[in-house]
């Protein structure tokens, strides 16, 4: 009975151990696949080390009826490039938006076809989200280079891999003022202009009918940056820009 006891203690530690072991790897995988720094293959850029007051303004999801020529409107009247990260899916209900902002002279990155979160997926199917869009994408005009931006900013090993063996770059961001929460346009305009720093790569979501705070903002974030002294490129201009 004694040594049945302590050979069931023996096997109580191993299972312990290798379930704190299997919990810790999952944690880890799990803050990997959120991080905004760094990806297991290929370049992944959240922002550029520069000397210079340059920033990208970068806009995520659509293109939407909501909130396309607003968005566009506010750029035009301040002659402010940006970077647009569209869904697969949006541009094929909406063509003629996607055509408008590529008409206005902005770059078109690739956000995936679905929007789904591109973790626990298949080779095949990164590939597909990702060439499916680049070709909606072609059909806008657009001749740039597409940079890439995972859904939520998830990614752990098949997207990084593919990415990397087509030579792209994944972007993220280093400023999100409107993704927590639903901040109003005051507190969204005061995040973005008090955390940008040369080199920035600013996340906005300002596309849909529920982000009228988002839209509200841009004007006097884009004052307000410009009053410090910044200017606005894209994020390929930005890459460019590297040390």
């Amino acid at each position: 009975m004694i040594l049945k006891s302590r050979r069931a203690r023996k096997w109580s530690i191993v299972v312990a151990s290798a379930l704190v072991v299997v919990i810790g790897g999952a944690y880890a995988l799990l803050q990997v696949a959120g991080s905004r720094t760094f990806q297991f293959f290929g370049t992944l850029v959240n922002r550029v080390d520069t000397g210079e007051k340059l920033v990208a303004l970068t806009f995520d999801d659509g293109p939407d009826p909501a909130g396309t020529k607003p968005i566009l409107d506010a750029l035009k009247s301040r002659q402010v490039p940006a970077t647009f990260f569209l869904i697969g899916r949006d541009i094929a209900a909406h063509p003629d938006l996607a055509r408008d902002i590529a008409a206005a002279g902005h770059e078109i990155g690739n956000h995936s076809f679905s929007h789904d979160r591109m973790i626990g997926v298949t080779p095949s199917w990164v590939a597909d989200e990702v060439e499916a869009t680049d070709a909606l994408i072609r059909t806008t005009g657009y001749t740039g280079d597409i940079l890439f931006r995972p859904p939520n900013g998830k990614k752990l090993f098949a997207l990084p891999r593919y990415l990397a063996s087509h030579n792209r770059t994944t972007v993220t961001w280093d400023v999100e003022p409107d993704s927590a929460g639903t901040p109003d346009a005051a507190t969204i305009e005061k995040t973005t202009v008090d955390q940008v720093r040369p080199g920035s790569i600013v996340l906005l979501h300002a596309m849909y009918p529920a982000r009228e705070q988002t839209r509200g903002a841009l004007g006097p974030i884009l004052d307000g940056l410009k009053q410090r002294g910044y200017r606005f490129v894209t994020v390929s201009q930005l890459l460019a820009a590297r040390h």
